[in-house]
């Protein structure tokens, strides 16, 4: 009976994830603490904000809770808990879409732009504070160069 050896280096992709992860954890983990710090935002909360700045319809924006889920990576429930909060602090409100009453749409309020206005100062410095650190480690350098030229112009 022959076994095999096991291969004590991982493959080449789970190298690649596993950079990938510690890079978003060390991101997210160091933008989530200045954001929380300076605004009382969490990431989440935030990226919520930003993604709705985006969808305009009239004054601030709105997207349907399906997509709404789907554009910050969440389960419906958790964005639907999420939405409950900021909808609680008054910077987003929902309604029901006027030609589908299944349809529920969430629409940033002026209070939740001003706010993300505010933000957004600290959120881009946390990122490129993290970036410039993260970069200095040689498993990470190519991804915080990947990350880099998504920014750059078209």
């Amino acid at each position: 009976m022959t076994t095999a050896a096991a291969d004590p280096a991982p493959a080449a992709p789970a190298n690649g994830w596993c950079a990938l992860s510690v890079l978003h954890g060390r991101i997210e983990g160091h933008v989530e603490r200045a954001l929380q710090a300076g605004h009382g935002l969490s990431v989440r909360e935030f990226s919520l904000l930003e993604i709705l700045s985006r969808q305009h319809d009239g004054e601030g924006g709105h997207l349907q809770m399906k997509r709404l889920a789907e554009a910050i990576v969440l389960s419906d429930s958790a964005t639907t808990r999420l939405v409950t909060r900021l909808e609680d602090r008054a910077l987003l409100t929902r309604y029901l879409c006027s030609t589908d009453r299944r349809g529920i749409y969430t629409n940033v309020s002026e209070a939740g732009l001003r706010l993300l206005a505010g933000a957004r100062p600290t959120h881009d410095a946390a990122l490129r504070e993290v970036l410039a650190e993260a970069a200095k480690n040689p498993l990470l350098a190519p991804l915080v160069r990947t990350v880099r030229s998504l920014d750059a112009p078209a």
